[in-house]
């Protein structure tokens, strides 16, 4: 998609895409919980169905750990769009829904998941938080994973100011929390519909003060097209070049909040030679506030992590007392 990938530095190319680069796994020790229902240019690849078959047969596959990250996806939670695009898909026409912000019962689901991630540890396990530039996901993102009794210190900026987006919450304290980033690549459905075009920088640096717009590039909103709609396949496109881009970063464990749409087209690529239920709990759609935790899998060697616990053995080097 030209307008994409001429935003973030990204390019593509129809041969890049016809190769593998990574795989998801079901992170079964989290879904067993109960839970509410400057980029770097790197070329993309169609990823390689995830179950290695030997002789014939499905079954356990191994990776090298430094290969895999894991990674928890997070739909935001109720906008005011949803309440009507939900009934009649013509609602999210409507210029009033521009960037939509969350309804009180999405802030319920906001409070409902971020008990559950303390519950459940995972807000100690988290080292990035990923949310798309939108105010509904950021307030999900800040909401969920935010720290806790914001005081009005001078060395410390709040995540989120007082009301944010008609919120009608207090602020969200920057404390105690992972950095939180913004990142163009995992943005909703682009074009047409006013609810998924995005503020200025600008204005949203001024409500999320220690959000980390850095890595995009542009103040006004250059991706959204009032009458050009991204298609599927494009969306498909940019979650992959989103997902190997993933392999640029150090962290090993990332939250990311984002958009059904963009989740929905976007893993629907992965699990084709998986058990039918496997493949249904990667690729089914995500309901809001839902979080879905998954190992994503270097398969292309596209991250250059070294390991971090392997070890080379005979240190100091000499024969093994079985080789005198």
């Amino acid at each position: 998609m030209t307008g994409v990938a001429s935003a973030t530095g990204i390019t593509s190319s129809s041969a890049s895409r016809r190769s593998s680069s990574c795989s998801f796994i079901p992170n079964q020790n989290i879904l067993s919980q109960p839970h509410p229902p400057s980029l770097l240019p790197i070329p993309f690849r169609l990823f390689r169905p995830l179950v290695a078959r030997m002789d014939g047969c499905g079954g356990s596959t191994l990776f090298p750990l430094h290969r895999c990250k894991t990674i928890h996806l997070v739909r935001h939670a109720q906008g005011i769009h949803n309440v009507e695009g939900d009934k009649n898909y013509k609602a999210y026409m409507s210029p009033e829904y521009y960037d939509a912000h969350l309804t009180q019962l999405g802030w319920q689901q906001v409070d409902n998941l971020r008990k559950h991630v303390h519950a459940c540890e995972l807000l100690k396990k988290v080292e990035l938080v990923i949310t798309s530039p939108l105010l509904r996901t950021m307030q999900t993102a800040v909401g969920v994973f935010g720290g806790e009794g914001y005081t009005d210190r001078m060395d410390v900026i709040p995540l989120m100011a007082a009301n944010a987006g008609n919120s009608n919450r207090p602020a969200i304290s920057s404390l105690n929390c992972p950095p939180i980033i913004a990142v163009e690549l995992c943005r909703e459905h682009l074009g047409v519909h006013p609810c998924d075009k995005r503020r200025s920088v600008s204005e949203y640096q001024y409500l999320f003060p220690a959000i980390d717009f850095s890595l995009i590039e542009s103040d006004e909103d250059l991706l959204w097209k009032a009458n050009i709609r991204e298609t599927q396949q494009e969306l498909a496109e940019r979650g992959r070049q989103f997902f190997n881009w993933l392999w640029t970063r150090k962290e090993k464990e990332i939250a990311i909040v984002t958009h059904s749409g963009f989740l929905f087209h976007t893993l629907k690529e992965f699990g084709n030679d998986c058990n039918p239920s496997m493949r249904k709990e990667i690729c089914k759609h995500f309901a809001n506030c839902e979080l879905r935790s998954l190992v994503l899998v270097d398969n292309s060697m596209i991250g250059s992590d070294s390991s971090t616990t392997n070890y080379p053995g005979k240190i100091p080097p000499g024969p093994d007392a079985s080789d005198v």
